[in-house]
């Protein structure tokens, strides 16, 4: 039990980022300075963990409260950060330097405490755990994420056909426009499909697409008319740099992965193979177990506490977070990712699929 309290370290990020927004100055950057200089200075100093959870322990884990209110947690945190972010702009006088910094800081928390813990919370059943997911969403204006991430993306991962995975050779630049916008439309799609289904009108009050840009607009009107313009157009900048958190991650965690056809013209099913992993153990705790993708694309529904790590997953040549500062600089990713990508696509060529053992 007290070692789940590892997880309590992923509120440095939080605490960074509000300590960032009181004092100012060079500190304006607060959770910047955790996410992108702390964690992979870090990372390259301690080891990686495979280890996984007994059977019985997993049984445990799984119904402890602690884990879900440890993400629960993060809504009132981050309210409280954009609040905070909107009420500086508008009555300090700030710096070109402290207002990009304060905008980065807060972005950043809505794409870690915002939409990566409503992507955890998303795959939930429980509709009060769906609300706190979508109302996380909203501040990183993604809402549209809740849709096409569940319906769309664990169903087409690792294949042309999914805007989130990211192609060999394609730039994480280019990877931003293309997955922003076509998740977008990909979600009004999945949305029109659903209700045709069920007999009902595509564009009426039923489709929760429309319903989220509706509630997206009253929540960036709402801003508007509380800080006015300046408050606005930050709102806006934090949320884009949010988003791109996400996309950023994506770009890392599926980057030149894709599933076989067999011979019917079907994919395979997807396995911890589809998706780049990191058993970096700081990663794993800021992230909650976020790294541990390969097992979450394999079975979507287990909770982030009991994800696993597969002898078979392909391990990033880093933690998360200096993966994706090399990402910024595309040919040192390509020449560093291609080899990789090239030696498991070989590899998986000359394997059968069967189903993966975690390991032990």
């Amino acid at each position: 039990m007290y070692r789940d309290l590892k997880y309590l370290l992923a509120y440095l990020l939080p605490l960074a980022g509000y300590l960032g927004l009181y004092y100012g100055g060079v500190w304006s950057y607060g959770s910047i300075y955790i996410a992108f200089l702390t964690l992979p200075l870090l990372e390259l100093i301690l080891p990686a963990s495979e280890e996984n959870h007994e059977p019985e322990e997993e049984e445990e884990r799984k119904g402890l409260q602690l884990f879900d209110w440890l993400l629960y947690i993060n809504l009132p945190i981050l309210v409280g950060a954009v609040i905070f972010l909107l009420i500086n702009v508008t009555t300090r006088e700030l710096t070109g330097n402290e207002l990009t910094g304060m905008i980065l800081n807060v972005g950043l928390m809505i794409g870690t405490l915002g939409i990566n813990v409503a992507h955890e919370l998303g795959h939930r059943t429980k509709k009060h755990e769906q609300w706190i997911a979508q109302a996380l969403l909203l501040m990183g204006l993604y809402m549209h994420f809740f849709i096409e991430h569940n319906r769309g993306h664990h169903r087409h991962v690792a294949t042309p056909l999914d805007p989130a995975t990211s192609r060999k050779n394609q730039s994480i630049y280019a990877f931003w426009l293309r997955s922003t916008t076509m998740s977008w439309w990909h979600a009004w799609q999945l949305e029109a499909e659903r209700l045709t289904k069920l007999g009902h009108a595509a564009i009426g009050w039923q489709n929760q697409m429309l319903r989220f840009q509706i509630v997206q607009l009253v929540y960036l009107l709402t801003i508007f008319l509380i800080f006015g313009f300046t408050g606005l157009w930050v709102a806006v900048a934090a949320a884009i740099f949010g988003f791109l958190m996400l996309e950023s991650v994506n770009y890392i965690e599926h980057y030149g992965l894709l599933r076989r056809k067999n011979k019917q013209g079907r994919y395979e099913p997807v396995l911890p193979i589809h998706s780049w992993n990191s058993n970096h153990e700081l990663g794993r705790i800021f992230l909650y177990e976020l790294t541990r993708h390969s097992d979450h694309h394999f079975r979507a529904n287990r909770k982030y506490q009991i994800l696993r790590a597969f002898r078979e997953s392909p391990q990033l040549p880093a933690g998360y977070p200096a993966c994706m500062i090399l990402a910024l600089f595309p040919p040192l990713w390509f020449s560093i990712m291609n080899p990789r990508v090239d030696g498991l696509t070989r590899q998986i060529g000359s394997q059968s699929t069967n189903i993966p053992q975690p390991i032990v």
